[in-house]
Protein backbone atom coordinates (compact mmCIF):
# COMPACT_ATOMS: atom_id res chain seq x y z
CA UNK A 1 0.00 0.00 0.00
CA UNK A 2 1.31 3.47 -0.91
CA UNK A 3 2.46 5.99 1.67
CA UNK A 4 -0.43 7.74 3.45
CA UNK A 5 -0.69 11.52 3.51
CA UNK A 6 -2.57 12.10 6.76
CA UNK A 7 -3.32 15.73 5.80
CA UNK A 8 -5.84 14.39 3.30
CA UNK A 9 -7.97 13.04 6.14
CA UNK A 10 -9.59 14.04 9.40
CA UNK A 11 -7.82 12.26 12.26
CA UNK A 12 -10.24 10.85 14.82
CA UNK A 13 -8.81 9.69 18.16
CA UNK A 14 -10.81 7.32 20.33
CA UNK A 15 -9.46 5.03 23.00
CA UNK A 16 -5.91 4.09 22.01
CA UNK A 17 -6.71 4.22 18.30
CA UNK A 18 -6.34 6.95 15.74
CA UNK A 19 -8.21 6.59 12.46
CA UNK A 20 -8.03 8.52 9.24
CA UNK A 21 -11.57 9.53 8.50
CA UNK A 22 -12.38 10.59 4.91
CA UNK A 23 -13.28 14.28 4.61
CA UNK A 24 -16.04 13.10 2.31
CA UNK A 25 -18.21 10.97 4.60
CA UNK A 26 -18.49 7.83 2.44
CA UNK A 27 -17.80 5.49 5.38
CA UNK A 28 -20.06 5.25 8.43
CA UNK A 29 -18.71 6.55 11.73
CA UNK A 30 -20.76 7.61 14.74
CA UNK A 31 -18.91 9.27 17.66
CA UNK A 32 -21.96 8.76 19.90
CA UNK A 33 -21.19 5.04 19.93
CA UNK A 34 -18.00 5.55 21.93
CA UNK A 35 -19.82 4.25 25.00
CA UNK A 36 -20.65 1.09 23.07
CA UNK A 37 -17.02 0.64 22.01
CA UNK A 38 -15.56 1.48 25.45
CA UNK A 39 -17.93 -0.98 27.10
CA UNK A 40 -17.30 -3.69 24.49
CA UNK A 41 -13.55 -3.46 24.98
CA UNK A 42 -13.94 -3.90 28.75
CA UNK A 43 -16.45 -6.72 28.25
CA UNK A 44 -14.15 -8.75 25.99
CA UNK A 45 -11.37 -8.31 28.54
CA UNK A 46 -13.73 -9.56 31.26
CA UNK A 47 -14.76 -12.56 29.12
CA UNK A 48 -11.10 -13.38 28.51
CA UNK A 49 -10.23 -13.34 32.21
CA UNK A 50 -13.31 -15.28 33.34
CA UNK A 51 -13.83 -17.82 30.58
CA UNK A 52 -11.24 -17.59 27.80
CA UNK A 53 -8.14 -18.24 29.89
CA UNK A 54 -9.97 -20.93 31.89
CA UNK A 55 -10.82 -22.84 28.71
CA UNK A 56 -7.27 -22.37 27.44
CA UNK A 57 -5.89 -23.95 30.61
CA UNK A 58 -8.34 -26.86 30.28
CA UNK A 59 -7.07 -27.54 26.76
CA UNK A 60 -3.48 -27.42 27.99
CA UNK A 61 -4.23 -30.08 30.59
CA UNK A 62 -5.91 -32.28 28.00
CA UNK A 63 -3.36 -31.88 25.23
CA UNK A 64 0.03 -31.60 26.91
CA UNK A 65 2.07 -31.76 30.05
CA UNK A 66 2.49 -27.99 30.03
CA UNK A 67 1.58 -26.45 33.43
CA UNK A 68 -1.72 -24.56 33.49
CA UNK A 69 -0.20 -21.44 35.04
CA UNK A 70 2.38 -20.74 32.31
CA UNK A 71 2.37 -17.37 30.60
CA UNK A 72 -0.67 -16.83 28.39
CA UNK A 73 0.21 -16.51 24.70
CA UNK A 74 -2.06 -14.56 22.33
CA UNK A 75 -5.00 -16.81 21.55
CA UNK A 76 -8.18 -14.74 21.01
CA UNK A 77 -9.62 -14.70 17.49
CA UNK A 78 -12.12 -11.87 16.93
CA UNK A 79 -14.46 -11.15 14.03
CA UNK A 80 -15.97 -7.72 13.57
CA UNK A 81 -18.49 -8.66 10.90
CA UNK A 82 -19.65 -5.15 9.94
CA UNK A 83 -16.59 -3.00 10.44
CA UNK A 84 -17.09 0.29 8.50
CA UNK A 85 -13.99 2.45 9.28
CA UNK A 86 -12.31 -0.32 11.27
CA UNK A 87 -12.19 1.83 14.41
CA UNK A 88 -13.67 -0.82 16.67
CA UNK A 89 -11.36 -3.55 15.36
CA UNK A 90 -8.32 -1.28 15.75
CA UNK A 91 -9.33 -0.49 19.32
CA UNK A 92 -9.69 -4.20 20.07
CA UNK A 93 -6.23 -4.83 18.65
CA UNK A 94 -4.64 -2.07 20.74
CA UNK A 95 -6.60 -2.39 23.98
CA UNK A 96 -7.36 -6.08 24.57
CA UNK A 97 -4.56 -8.35 25.85
CA UNK A 98 -3.93 -11.80 24.33
CA UNK A 99 -5.47 -11.08 20.92
CA UNK A 100 -4.08 -13.41 18.26
CA UNK A 101 -6.01 -12.25 15.18
CA UNK A 102 -8.85 -9.90 14.28
CA UNK A 103 -10.80 -9.93 11.02
CA UNK A 104 -12.51 -6.65 10.10
CA UNK A 105 -15.12 -7.41 7.43
CA UNK A 106 -17.31 -5.09 5.40
CA UNK A 107 -19.31 -5.37 2.18
CA UNK A 108 -18.37 -1.86 1.02
CA UNK A 109 -15.15 -1.37 -0.94
CA UNK A 110 -14.83 2.16 0.49
CA UNK A 111 -15.06 0.71 3.99
CA UNK A 112 -12.40 -1.92 3.25
CA UNK A 113 -10.13 0.78 1.80
CA UNK A 114 -10.62 2.71 5.05
CA UNK A 115 -9.88 -0.38 7.15
CA UNK A 116 -6.67 -1.09 5.24
CA UNK A 117 -5.59 2.54 5.47
CA UNK A 118 -6.14 2.55 9.22
CA UNK A 119 -4.43 -0.80 9.74
CA UNK A 120 -1.36 0.64 8.04
CA UNK A 121 -1.58 3.96 9.92
CA UNK A 122 -1.84 2.15 13.29
CA UNK A 123 0.85 -0.43 12.38
CA UNK A 124 -1.33 -3.47 13.10
CA UNK A 125 -0.72 -5.67 10.04
CA UNK A 126 0.50 -8.53 12.20
CA UNK A 127 -2.83 -9.17 13.94
CA UNK A 128 -5.53 -7.22 12.08
CA UNK A 129 -6.72 -8.25 8.62
CA UNK A 130 -9.48 -6.86 6.42
CA UNK A 131 -11.98 -8.82 4.36
CA UNK A 132 -14.38 -7.57 1.71
CA UNK A 133 -17.53 -9.61 1.50
CA UNK A 134 -20.98 -10.42 2.73
CA UNK A 135 -20.82 -11.01 6.49
CA UNK A 136 -22.99 -14.12 6.39
CA UNK A 137 -21.08 -15.65 3.48
CA UNK A 138 -17.79 -15.07 5.30
CA UNK A 139 -19.05 -16.64 8.54
CA UNK A 140 -20.55 -19.68 6.80
CA UNK A 141 -17.33 -20.20 4.84
CA UNK A 142 -15.25 -19.89 8.02
CA UNK A 143 -17.50 -22.45 9.72
CA UNK A 144 -17.13 -24.83 6.76
CA UNK A 145 -13.33 -24.53 7.04
CA UNK A 146 -13.47 -24.98 10.84
CA UNK A 147 -12.11 -21.46 11.46
CA UNK A 148 -14.12 -20.55 14.55
CA UNK A 149 -13.95 -17.25 16.43
CA UNK A 150 -13.81 -16.77 20.18
CA UNK A 151 -15.51 -13.38 19.85
CA UNK A 152 -17.95 -12.20 17.17
CA UNK A 153 -19.21 -8.61 17.20
CA UNK A 154 -22.38 -7.75 15.28
CA UNK A 155 -23.08 -4.01 15.24
CA UNK A 156 -25.23 -3.35 12.16
CA UNK A 157 -27.33 -0.40 11.15
CA UNK A 158 -30.80 -1.62 12.21
CA UNK A 159 -31.51 -5.20 13.23
CA UNK A 160 -28.88 -7.89 13.73
CA UNK A 161 -31.40 -10.67 12.97
CA UNK A 162 -30.09 -11.56 9.47
CA UNK A 163 -26.61 -12.27 10.88
CA UNK A 164 -27.45 -14.37 13.94
CA UNK A 165 -27.65 -17.82 12.32
CA UNK A 166 -24.21 -17.55 10.70
CA UNK A 167 -22.67 -16.05 13.85
CA UNK A 168 -24.02 -18.82 16.09
CA UNK A 169 -22.51 -21.45 13.79
CA UNK A 170 -19.17 -19.66 13.51
CA UNK A 171 -18.51 -19.04 17.21
CA UNK A 172 -16.45 -21.35 19.40
CA UNK A 173 -18.00 -22.99 22.46
CA UNK A 174 -18.01 -20.62 25.44
CA UNK A 175 -17.33 -17.81 22.98
CA UNK A 176 -18.64 -14.26 23.36
CA UNK A 177 -21.28 -12.92 20.97
CA UNK A 178 -21.83 -9.15 21.02
CA UNK A 179 -25.07 -7.96 19.41
CA UNK A 180 -26.46 -4.49 18.73
CA UNK A 181 -29.95 -3.72 17.42
CA UNK A 182 -30.87 -0.09 16.70
CA UNK A 183 -34.42 -0.64 15.40
CA UNK A 184 -36.14 0.32 18.67
CA UNK A 185 -39.17 1.70 16.82
CA UNK A 186 -39.90 -1.96 16.07
CA UNK A 187 -38.44 -3.59 19.20
CA UNK A 188 -39.64 -1.12 21.84
CA UNK A 189 -42.63 0.44 20.09
CA UNK A 190 -46.14 -0.84 19.59
CA UNK A 191 -46.72 0.50 16.06
CA UNK A 192 -45.23 -2.45 14.16
CA UNK A 193 -46.25 -5.72 15.90
CA UNK A 194 -46.23 -7.62 12.60
CA UNK A 195 -42.67 -6.51 11.80
CA UNK A 196 -41.51 -7.21 15.35
CA UNK A 197 -42.85 -10.75 15.07
CA UNK A 198 -41.33 -11.26 11.63
CA UNK A 199 -37.86 -10.19 12.80
CA UNK A 200 -37.80 -11.43 16.39
CA UNK A 201 -40.43 -14.17 16.58
CA UNK A 202 -42.52 -12.29 19.15
CA UNK A 203 -44.50 -9.13 19.83
CA UNK A 204 -43.46 -6.44 22.26
CA UNK A 205 -44.90 -5.68 25.67
CA UNK A 206 -47.26 -2.73 25.97
CA UNK A 207 -46.96 -0.26 28.84
CA UNK A 208 -43.89 0.74 30.85
CA UNK A 209 -41.27 -1.97 30.40
CA UNK A 210 -40.93 -1.88 26.61
CA UNK A 211 -37.14 -1.52 26.73
CA UNK A 212 -36.74 -4.58 28.92
CA UNK A 213 -39.07 -6.63 26.72
CA UNK A 214 -37.02 -5.48 23.70
CA UNK A 215 -33.97 -7.11 25.30
CA UNK A 216 -35.95 -10.27 26.01
CA UNK A 217 -37.24 -10.47 22.43
CA UNK A 218 -33.71 -10.28 21.02
CA UNK A 219 -32.48 -12.91 23.49
CA UNK A 220 -35.34 -15.23 22.59
CA UNK A 221 -34.57 -14.88 18.89
CA UNK A 222 -30.89 -15.69 19.49
CA UNK A 223 -31.70 -18.53 21.89
CA UNK A 224 -34.07 -20.30 19.49
CA UNK A 225 -31.51 -19.93 16.69
CA UNK A 226 -28.76 -21.42 18.86
CA UNK A 227 -30.93 -24.37 19.90
CA UNK A 228 -31.10 -25.59 16.29
CA UNK A 229 -27.36 -26.28 16.50
CA UNK A 230 -27.43 -27.87 19.98
CA UNK A 231 -26.16 -24.64 21.50
CA UNK A 232 -27.42 -22.57 24.42
CA UNK A 233 -26.94 -18.93 25.31
CA UNK A 234 -26.22 -17.27 28.63
CA UNK A 235 -26.84 -13.52 28.76
CA UNK A 236 -23.85 -11.98 30.52
CA UNK A 237 -24.96 -8.35 30.18
CA UNK A 238 -28.09 -7.00 28.46
CA UNK A 239 -28.48 -3.23 28.19
CA UNK A 240 -30.97 -0.80 26.74
CA UNK A 241 -28.84 2.23 25.80
CA UNK A 242 -30.06 5.47 24.22
CA UNK A 243 -31.41 4.45 20.80
CA UNK A 244 -30.27 0.80 20.75
CA UNK A 245 -29.88 -2.43 22.71
CA UNK A 246 -26.47 -4.00 23.30
CA UNK A 247 -26.22 -7.62 24.47
CA UNK A 248 -23.21 -9.71 25.54
CA UNK A 249 -23.86 -13.45 25.34
CA UNK A 250 -21.84 -16.56 26.11
CA UNK A 251 -22.61 -19.28 23.57
CA UNK A 252 -22.10 -22.87 24.64
CA UNK A 253 -22.52 -26.22 22.88
CA UNK A 254 -24.72 -28.27 25.25
CA UNK A 255 -27.53 -30.50 23.92
CA UNK A 256 -28.68 -31.19 27.50
CA UNK A 257 -29.11 -27.51 28.37
CA UNK A 258 -31.03 -26.91 25.12
CA UNK A 259 -33.88 -28.81 26.83
CA UNK A 260 -34.33 -25.83 29.16
CA UNK A 261 -35.25 -23.50 26.29
CA UNK A 262 -39.03 -23.83 26.67
CA UNK A 263 -38.96 -23.28 30.44
CA UNK A 264 -36.89 -20.10 29.88
CA UNK A 265 -39.38 -18.77 27.33
CA UNK A 266 -42.62 -17.00 28.22
CA UNK A 267 -45.57 -15.16 26.86
CA UNK A 268 -47.08 -12.31 28.86
CA UNK A 269 -50.69 -11.25 29.33
CA UNK A 270 -50.83 -7.45 29.64
CA UNK A 271 -53.92 -5.49 30.71
CA UNK A 272 -54.95 -2.72 28.34
CA UNK A 273 -56.45 -0.75 31.23
CA UNK A 274 -54.12 -0.80 34.23
CA UNK A 275 -50.97 -2.32 32.70
CA UNK A 276 -50.77 -5.33 35.05
CA UNK A 277 -49.07 -8.33 33.48
CA UNK A 278 -49.04 -12.06 34.08
CA UNK A 279 -46.22 -14.19 32.68
CA UNK A 280 -46.76 -17.69 31.31
CA UNK A 281 -43.79 -20.04 30.77
CA UNK A 282 -44.03 -22.22 27.69
CA UNK A 283 -42.43 -25.25 29.31
CA UNK A 284 -41.97 -26.83 32.71
CA UNK A 285 -38.69 -28.15 34.10
CA UNK A 286 -38.62 -30.06 37.37
CA UNK A 287 -35.90 -32.14 39.02
CA UNK A 288 -36.53 -35.76 39.98
CA UNK A 289 -35.35 -37.26 43.28
CA UNK A 290 -32.36 -38.82 41.52
CA UNK A 291 -31.29 -35.38 40.26
CA UNK A 292 -32.28 -35.85 36.61
CA UNK A 293 -34.43 -33.32 34.82
CA UNK A 294 -38.04 -33.81 33.80
CA UNK A 295 -39.52 -31.72 31.01
CA UNK A 296 -43.23 -31.30 30.45
CA UNK A 297 -45.87 -28.92 29.18
CA UNK A 298 -46.55 -25.85 31.31
CA UNK A 299 -49.96 -25.34 32.86
CA UNK A 300 -51.94 -22.22 32.11
CA UNK A 301 -53.19 -19.72 31.41
CA UNK A 302 -52.35 -17.66 34.52
CA UNK A 303 -55.21 -15.25 33.81
CA UNK A 304 -58.38 -15.07 31.72
CA UNK A 305 -59.21 -12.79 28.78
CA UNK A 306 -60.00 -9.93 31.18
CA UNK A 307 -57.87 -8.36 33.90
CA UNK A 308 -58.75 -9.66 37.39
CA UNK A 309 -58.09 -6.20 38.86
CA UNK A 310 -59.90 -3.78 36.56
CA UNK A 311 -61.78 -5.95 34.07
CA UNK A 312 -60.17 -4.49 30.95
CA UNK A 313 -59.01 -6.73 28.09
CA UNK A 314 -55.72 -8.62 28.37
CA UNK A 315 -53.42 -8.54 25.35
CA UNK A 316 -50.98 -11.33 24.52
CA UNK A 317 -47.30 -10.47 23.99
CA UNK A 318 -44.17 -12.52 23.32
CA UNK A 319 -42.84 -15.16 23.24
CA UNK A 320 -39.66 -13.81 24.79
CA UNK A 321 -36.79 -14.88 27.03
CA UNK A 322 -37.73 -15.05 30.72
CA UNK A 323 -34.43 -15.72 32.51
CA UNK A 324 -31.84 -13.39 34.09
CA UNK A 325 -30.55 -10.58 31.87
CA UNK A 326 -27.14 -10.33 33.53
CA UNK A 327 -24.45 -12.56 35.01
CA UNK A 328 -23.37 -10.87 38.25
CA UNK A 329 -19.83 -12.30 38.16
CA UNK A 330 -19.33 -10.96 34.65
CA UNK A 331 -20.76 -7.51 35.45
CA UNK A 332 -18.60 -7.30 38.58
CA UNK A 333 -15.52 -8.19 36.54
CA UNK A 334 -16.22 -5.37 34.04
CA UNK A 335 -16.70 -2.93 36.91
CA UNK A 336 -13.39 -4.07 38.41
CA UNK A 337 -11.58 -3.63 35.09
CA UNK A 338 -13.26 -0.26 34.59
CA UNK A 339 -12.10 0.94 38.01
CA UNK A 340 -8.57 -0.47 38.13
CA UNK A 341 -7.36 -0.81 34.56
CA UNK A 342 -9.01 1.98 32.53
CA UNK A 343 -8.40 5.73 32.66
CA UNK A 344 -10.62 8.73 31.96
CA UNK A 345 -8.37 10.18 29.29
CA UNK A 346 -8.48 7.05 27.10
CA UNK A 347 -11.97 5.88 28.01
CA UNK A 348 -14.21 8.93 27.91
CA UNK A 349 -17.29 7.06 29.10
CA UNK A 350 -15.83 5.34 32.18
CA UNK A 351 -18.23 7.08 34.56
CA UNK A 352 -21.18 6.03 32.48
CA UNK A 353 -19.98 2.43 32.40
CA UNK A 354 -19.72 2.54 36.18
CA UNK A 355 -23.19 4.04 36.56
CA UNK A 356 -25.11 1.83 34.17
CA UNK A 357 -23.42 -1.41 35.21
CA UNK A 358 -23.84 -0.65 38.92
CA UNK A 359 -27.57 -0.45 38.33
CA UNK A 360 -27.52 -3.62 36.20
CA UNK A 361 -25.58 -5.47 38.91
CA UNK A 362 -28.23 -4.63 41.52
CA UNK A 363 -31.31 -5.34 39.39
CA UNK A 364 -33.91 -7.85 40.55
CA UNK A 365 -33.92 -10.71 38.05
CA UNK A 366 -37.68 -11.17 37.56
CA UNK A 367 -39.38 -9.42 34.63
CA UNK A 368 -40.53 -6.56 34.38
CA UNK A 369 -40.05 -3.06 35.83
CA UNK A 370 -42.92 -0.61 36.45
CA UNK A 371 -43.15 3.15 36.86
CA UNK A 372 -44.90 4.48 39.99
CA UNK A 373 -46.07 7.54 38.04
CA UNK A 374 -47.94 5.27 35.61
CA UNK A 375 -49.73 3.48 38.45
CA UNK A 376 -50.48 6.84 40.08
CA UNK A 377 -52.04 8.03 36.81
CA UNK A 378 -54.28 4.93 36.77
CA UNK A 379 -55.36 5.44 40.40
CA UNK A 380 -55.58 9.25 40.05
CA UNK A 381 -53.37 9.90 43.05
CA UNK A 382 -50.17 11.82 43.70
CA UNK A 383 -47.00 10.02 42.65
CA UNK A 384 -45.43 8.29 45.67
CA UNK A 385 -41.69 8.62 46.31
CA UNK A 386 -39.73 5.55 45.24
CA UNK A 387 -38.46 5.01 48.79
CA UNK A 388 -42.03 4.77 50.10
CA UNK A 389 -43.09 2.03 47.68
CA UNK A 390 -39.81 0.14 48.09
CA UNK A 391 -40.16 0.33 51.89
CA UNK A 392 -43.68 -1.10 51.60
CA UNK A 393 -42.46 -3.99 49.46
CA UNK A 394 -39.45 -4.59 51.70
CA UNK A 395 -41.55 -4.74 54.87
CA UNK A 396 -43.66 -7.44 53.22
CA UNK A 397 -40.54 -9.51 52.56
CA UNK A 398 -40.14 -8.79 48.85
CA UNK A 399 -37.08 -7.62 46.98
CA UNK A 400 -36.96 -4.50 44.79
CA UNK A 401 -34.42 -2.51 42.80
CA UNK A 402 -33.91 0.26 40.31
CA UNK A 403 -33.33 -0.55 36.62
CA UNK A 404 -30.65 0.58 34.18
CA UNK A 405 -33.23 0.88 31.38
CA UNK A 406 -35.10 3.94 32.57
CA UNK A 407 -35.02 6.35 35.55
CA UNK A 408 -37.64 6.34 38.32
CA UNK A 409 -38.74 2.75 37.69
CA UNK A 410 -38.83 -0.23 40.04
CA UNK A 411 -38.20 -3.94 39.53
CA UNK A 412 -39.57 -6.36 42.10
CA UNK A 413 -40.33 -10.03 42.67
CA UNK A 414 -43.75 -9.11 44.08
CA UNK A 415 -46.76 -9.88 41.90
CA UNK A 416 -49.49 -7.42 40.94
CA UNK A 417 -51.79 -8.54 43.79
CA UNK A 418 -49.12 -7.16 46.13
CA UNK A 419 -48.43 -4.02 44.08
CA UNK A 420 -52.07 -2.97 43.97
CA UNK A 421 -52.49 -3.70 47.68
CA UNK A 422 -49.42 -1.56 48.49
CA UNK A 423 -50.65 1.34 46.37
CA UNK A 424 -54.17 1.13 47.84
CA UNK A 425 -52.65 1.29 51.33
CA UNK A 426 -50.47 4.23 50.27
CA UNK A 427 -53.55 6.14 49.10
CA UNK A 428 -55.44 5.23 52.26
CA UNK A 429 -52.73 6.29 54.71
CA UNK A 430 -50.41 8.68 52.85
CA UNK A 431 -52.35 10.41 50.05
CA UNK A 432 -56.12 10.06 50.43
CA UNK A 433 -58.25 10.71 47.36
CA UNK A 434 -62.02 10.62 46.83
CA UNK A 435 -62.73 7.43 44.93
CA UNK A 436 -66.27 8.64 44.23
CA UNK A 437 -64.88 11.41 42.04
CA UNK A 438 -63.24 8.87 39.73
CA UNK A 439 -64.81 7.73 36.47
CA UNK A 440 -66.65 4.55 37.44
CA UNK A 441 -65.79 3.01 34.08
CA UNK A 442 -62.08 3.70 34.53
CA UNK A 443 -59.45 1.18 35.61
CA UNK A 444 -58.54 3.22 38.71
CA UNK A 445 -62.06 3.21 40.16
CA UNK A 446 -62.44 -0.52 39.56
CA UNK A 447 -59.15 -1.31 41.28
CA UNK A 448 -59.81 0.93 44.29
CA UNK A 449 -63.26 -0.61 44.77
CA UNK A 450 -62.12 -4.18 44.13
CA UNK A 451 -62.45 -5.82 47.54
CA UNK A 452 -60.55 -8.93 46.41
CA UNK A 453 -57.31 -6.92 46.26
CA UNK A 454 -55.96 -7.42 49.77
CA UNK A 455 -53.22 -9.29 51.57
CA UNK A 456 -54.72 -11.66 54.12
CA UNK A 457 -52.92 -11.62 57.44
CA UNK A 458 -50.27 -9.13 56.33
CA UNK A 459 -49.86 -5.54 57.51
CA UNK A 460 -48.46 -3.05 55.02
CA UNK A 461 -45.99 -0.60 56.52
CA UNK A 462 -44.05 2.21 54.85
CA UNK A 463 -41.47 2.54 57.64
CA UNK A 464 -37.93 2.87 56.29
CA UNK A 465 -36.08 -0.44 56.17
CA UNK A 466 -32.81 -1.95 54.95
CA UNK A 467 -34.06 -2.30 51.36
CA UNK A 468 -35.32 1.27 51.02
CA UNK A 469 -32.10 2.53 52.64
CA UNK A 470 -30.03 0.57 50.14
CA UNK A 471 -31.93 2.01 47.17
CA UNK A 472 -31.71 5.56 48.52
CA UNK A 473 -27.96 5.16 49.02
CA UNK A 474 -27.67 3.97 45.41
CA UNK A 475 -29.65 6.96 44.14
CA UNK A 476 -27.46 9.41 46.07
CA UNK A 477 -24.35 8.16 44.30
CA UNK A 478 -25.30 10.48 41.42
CA UNK A 479 -24.84 7.64 38.98
CA UNK A 480 -24.07 8.73 35.42
CA UNK A 481 -26.62 7.03 33.20
CA UNK A 482 -26.45 9.23 30.10
CA UNK A 483 -23.51 10.81 28.34
CA UNK A 484 -23.56 14.49 27.47
CA UNK A 485 -24.54 15.38 23.92
CA UNK A 486 -21.17 15.49 22.16
CA UNK A 487 -22.41 17.15 19.00
CA UNK A 488 -25.27 19.24 17.67
CA UNK A 489 -28.28 17.16 16.57
CA UNK A 490 -26.96 14.22 18.58
CA UNK A 491 -28.40 10.77 17.93
CA UNK A 492 -28.33 7.91 15.44
CA UNK A 493 -26.80 8.99 12.15
CA UNK A 494 -28.21 8.21 8.73
CA UNK A 495 -27.03 5.07 7.00
CA UNK A 496 -24.29 5.87 4.45
CA UNK A 497 -25.36 5.66 0.81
Amino acid sequence: MSEINSSDFNIVKEGKAEILFPKKEDVFYNPVQQFNRDLSTAAIRAWSELYGEKNLNKKRKLNSDEPANTEIKPYINILEALSATGLRAIRYAKEIPNVKQIIANDFSQEAVNSINRNIQYNELKSILKSNKGDANAYMYESKANNRLFHVIDLDPYGTATPFIDAAIQNIASDGLLLVTCTDLAVLAGNGYPEKCYALYGGTNLTGDAVHESALRLVLNMIGTTAAKYKKTIEPLLSLSIDFYVRIFIKVKTSPIEVKNLASKTMISYVCSGCGAHHNQPLGKHTTRENGTGKYSLAQGPPVGPHCPYCGFTNHLTGPMYSGPLHNKEFVSKILDINEKQLDDETYGTRKRIEGMLTLALNEVEEPFYFKPEKIASVLKCQVPPLKIIIAGLGNLGYDASLTHATPSAIKTNANWDVLWAVFKEYIKTQAPNDVNKLNQNGAGYKILTNESIKLEGKEISFVKNELSGKIEKLRKLKIVRYQENPTKNWGPKAKPQ
